[in-house]
């Protein structure tokens, strides 16, 4: 039994969610977002929640219960809050700045880095040293902000390139003499 998989998802007000043609909708103040549904797991709307259940009793069917609880929770949450990633630069002469579409970031290269921006994020500098990644899919959030460090990784001796706020980097000894 999958302790996530039996708690429902509560829909807060002014929240609505609908099941057709396989593709759970939930709309709210900040946007629609849909999830495909799985066959191996049944949806149920019941007054202000979301019930998942394993529709059979099969290792693929429980694999994937609690897994679809939480991408169900996490639609009402993009939907009603929004997900914020926020990405530190460290380094000397290392910058961010959010120009319309575009986030131009100066790594360090003997070239600026243009980084084109999706569609339903935005980004936000307020100072050169942070970037704020803001949306309401959680996915996409993520993946934008693992793009945008992948351009410099933070190292392991000075600790510069790009990390996320919070993220803890083993600092490594230089050469001994």
């Amino acid at each position: 039994m999958s302790r996530i998989g039996k708690r429902p998802v509560a829909i807060p007000s002014g929240v609505s969610a609908d099941i057709a043609d396989g593709v759970l909708t939930v709309k709210g103040p900040k946007g629609t977002l849909t999830l495909s549904l799985r066959e191996e797991i049944a949806y149920k709307i019941e007054g202000d929640s979301i019930s998942v259940l394993p529709a059979n009793d099969t290792k693929a069917a429980r694999a994937f219960w609690g897994m679809q609880r939480t991408m169900v929770d996490n639609l009402v949450t993009g939907v009603t809050q929004g997900y914020t990633k926020v990405l530190e630069i460290t380094g000397v002469g290392y910058r961010a700045n959010s120009q319309g579409k575009n986030l131009k970031l100066q790594l360090g290269y003997s070239h600026d880095v243009d980084y084109a921006i999706p569609e339903g994020i935005e980004i936000k500098t307020p100072d050169n040293t942070t970037v704020e990644i803001i949306g309401i899919d959680k996915q996409k959030v993520g993946q934008v902000a693992a793009e945008i460090r992948r351009w410099r990784k933070p190292e392991p001796y000075k600790g510069k390139g790009i990390k996320y706020r919070g993220e803890f980097i083993f600092r490594k000894e230089g050469k001994k003499k």
